[in-house]
C-alpha cells in the first residue's frame, strides 16, 4: 500500500488547488492533508478538492479534518449538521450506556457527511480527561471527568466513525485535560506525579491504545521531561511503551505558539523524539517547504504504521442515517 514518502501532514491556502501547491504537493509526496474552514465553501467545491489533493500524489491519500462537533468543527450550518459540545452531550444523557450510544450515532453520521465529500479521517476522538483547572479552549470537547466513561465514549467515537469509513485520530496523547493555557498560545505544565497522571490522564488512550493513528499533545509533563511531549523522546516511550499504541503518531500542528524556535527545528525535534508525521496545518507554502526538508522521508517503521493505519480504512457499513438521527434516544443536535 502506498503512503507517500513524506514524514508531513499538510494544509492548503484556500477552496481551491493553485499551480504551486500542486508542484510542491507532487515532489513533497506527504502522507496526507488536513483542511479547515477556509478551505470550505460547499459540498462540490470540496469534493473537487480532495480529489485534487489526491491527484497532485497520485493516491488515495488520507485527507483529515476536525469534525469533532460542537465548537470545533470545520463544516458549519446550513450545508452540515450543528453538534452539541460533547462534554454537554455526554452529561445530558440518563447513564454511561446511552451516551454511548448517541456519541456513536453522532460519529456514524458525521461519517457519512465526510466520505461525502472525500474525507475519510476525522481528527476525533478527544480523549483528554476534564478536570476542574481544564482551560476553556479544550474543557467542553472532552467527553467527561472519569477516565473510564472518557474511554468507553471514546470507543464508541472511534467505531462510528470507521463504520462509516473514517479513520479516527485519538488526542492528544498522552493527555491534555490538565492543562491551564490553550496550546495555541503558550506551552502548559502540568505537574502532577507520574503515578496520578497513570491513573488518570493516561489510562483512556491505554484503553483506546489499539486505534490506527493518535495525535500527540504539547504539553510538558515535569515528572516525565522537561519538554514538550510532541518533542520528548521520553514520553513518547512512555507512549509506546506504557501506553502501548503501537499506531501512527503526528504531532498536533507545529505552527501553535505552545512550540519554540523555527518550523524546521520544531520538525527535527518532534520526529527525533519519535513521532511519525509532523503536522503543519497553516497552509503556507513557504512554510511547507521549510517543514517538508526538515521532515524528509518515511524511515522503515513509520511506513509500517502507515501502512496498517490505512489498511484499517474501510467501506462504510451501511445504516439509515435519518432513522439513525430520528430514532436515538439521547441524540443531541443542532441543525442551525
Amino acid at each position: 500500500m502506498n503512503t507517500g514518502s513524506g514524514s508531513t501532514i499538510f494544509g492548503v491556502e484556500g477552496p481551491a488547488l493553485n499551480a504551486s501547491e500542486r508542484s510542491f504537493f507532487r515532489d513533497a509526496d506527504p502522507f496526507g492533508f488536513i483542511l479547515f474552514a477556509r478551505n470550505v465553501e460547499d459540498p462540490d467545491q470540496i469534493r473537487r478538492l480532495t480529489a485534487d489533493l489526491r491527484a497532485a500524489v497520485g493516491r488515495e491519500a488520507p485527507v483529515l479534518i476536525d469534525q469533532e462537533g460542537g465548537r470545533v468543527q470545520r463544516l458549519r450550518a446550513p450545508q452540515w449538521r450543528e453538534w452539541e459540545p460533547p462534554f454537554d452531550t455526554v452529561a445530558g444523557c440518563a447513564s454511561v450506556q446511552a451516551a454511548e450510544a448517541a456519541m456513536w450515532a453522532r460519529a456514524r453520521i458525521i461519517a457519512a457527511e465526510l466520505r461525502d465529500l472525500g474525507i475519510d479521517a476525522n481528527c476525533a476522538p478527544v480523549a483528554d480527561v476534564a478536570q476542574a483547572e481544564t482551560h476553556p479552549f479544550l474543557r467542553n470537547r472532552c467527553y467527561g471527568s472519569d477516565p473510564e466513561v472518557v474511554a468507553r465514549i471514546g470507543r464508541a467515537v472511534a467505531e462510528g466513525l470507521l463504520a462509516g469509513g473514517v479513520l479516527p485520530v485519538v488526542k492528544h496523547m498522552p493527555g491534555h485535560g490538565r492543562s491551564e493555557m490553550d496550546t495555541h498560545l503558550a506551552l502548559p505544565t502540568v505537574r502532577a506525579p507520574r503515578a496520578e497522571l497513570q491513573a488518570v490522564d493516561f489510562a483512556p488512550f491505554r484503553a483506546l491504545r489499539d486505534l490506527p493513528m493518535a495525535m500527540t499533545a504539547h504539553v510538558v509533563f515535569s515528572d516525565v521531561d522537561d519538554r514538550p511531549a510532541t518533542q520528548s523522546p521520553a514520553v513518547i516511550r512512555l507512549i509506546r511503551d506504557e501506553i502501548g499504541f503501537a499506531g501512527l503518531l503526528m504531532t498536533d500542528d507545529l505552527n501553535m505558539e505552545a512550540l519554540a524556535g523555527s518550523l524546521g527545528a520544531r520538525t527535527a525535534d518532534s520526529l527525533a523524539a519519535g513521532c511519525d508525521l509532523a503536522l503543519h496545518c497553516k497552509g503556507d507554502l513557504g512554510q511547507m517547504v521549510e517543514v517538508a526538508a526538515a521532515a524528509g522521508t518515511m524511515g522503515a517503521a513509520t511506513i509500517a504504521r502507515a501502512q496498517t493505519a490505512l489498511a484499517a480504512r474501510r467501506a462504510p457499513d451501511a445504516v439509515d442515517i435519518a432513522a439513525l438521527e430520528a430514532d436515538l434516544p439521547g441524540l443531541i443536535r443542532r441543525t442551525s
